[in-house]
């Protein structure tokens, strides 16, 4: 979901959320349109993108029957995404299971089926925002991250007793110095790492699963806090151990408790 870096951040940081597709195109785009971020701020429009992100192509049926809206609320919201080019109709030929062999059934009328457009829009910093921008930004990122959040709980909590996937919970959580170049330049080795793990449908293999992943970097504040007590173990002030916060990042996100002393 969308990533807001700091205000003196670069223009290349800012890149808007998976869910917040662009034309197909290589080369990034900035997503600076007052009415098209509102459009994309909408919780239920949220909701819709995230659902054929994960899901693929639906029909505004399909639709409504997930997120548990009418068909025509959905139907209003796609025509809304579709405007600012997040959304564009499809035949429905990359849908697969019981959806495909719907569409592919004789019908008096003809179904109208949606998929995310894929490609890589930004949003402008934080210092090019208007305040009534900001306003939108700070919406959207608040129902992103809440989205992002509980859907990350859930799969934890429904993962299944044997599942190889119940363990696919990767994170990282550490610190670096950095000037603002050096962090432009951090952020593009980030979307090159994942866009050269992406490949055409035809060539994934039958095992793969989607995955989301989300980019989170901030500078500290100037001023720090107030210190706190340090927590301590059999009466000894614990210690922060570097070579023992470097080594969780590959360990899986249930760990977290055990793997972070801070």
């Amino acid at each position: 979901m969308p990533q807001e870096p700091g205000a003196h951040e670069p223009p290349e940081l800012q890149q808007a959320p998976p869910t917040a597709p662009s034309p197909t195109s290589s080369v990034p785009a900035e997503l600076g349109d007052l009415a098209a971020l509102k459009a994309l701020a909408q919780p239920r429009r949220q909701r819709i993108l995230e659902h054929l992100t994960l899901h693929g192509p639906a029909t505004s049926a399909t639709l409504a029957r997930a997120l548990s809206l009418n068909t025509g609320s959905t139907s209003y919201h796609l025509r809304e995404l579709a405007r600012y080019g997040f959304v564009e109709e499809t035949d429905g030929e990359e849908t697969d299971g019981e959806e495909g062999q719907a569409r592919s059934s004789p019908s008096q009328h003809r179904e109208r089926w949606w998929r995310v457009v894929p490609g890589d829009r930004r949003f402008p910093p934080r210092s090019r925002q208007s305040p009534e921008m900001r306003h939108v930004m700070d919406e959207l990122n608040h129902h992103a991250y809440a989205a992002d959040l509980n859907l990350f709980e859930r799969l934890q909590r429904e993962s299944a007793e044997g599942d190889p996937w119940a363990d696919a919970f990767p994170y990282s959580r550490g610190t670096i110095r950095l000037t603002l170049p050096e962090l432009r330049e951090f952020f593009e080795g980030y979307i090159a790492l994942l866009n050269r793990y992406k490949r055409p449908e035809s060539e994934t293999p039958t095992d793969a699963r989607t995955l989301l992943t989300r980019f989170l970097a901030f500078p500290v504040p100037s001023a720090p806090p107030a210190a706190a007590p340090m927590p301590t173990v059999d009466g000894d002030p614990e210690r922060h151990d570097p070579a023992r916060h470097a080594s969780v990042a590959q360990r899986p996100a249930h760990n977290r408790g055990e793997a972070d002393p801070s």
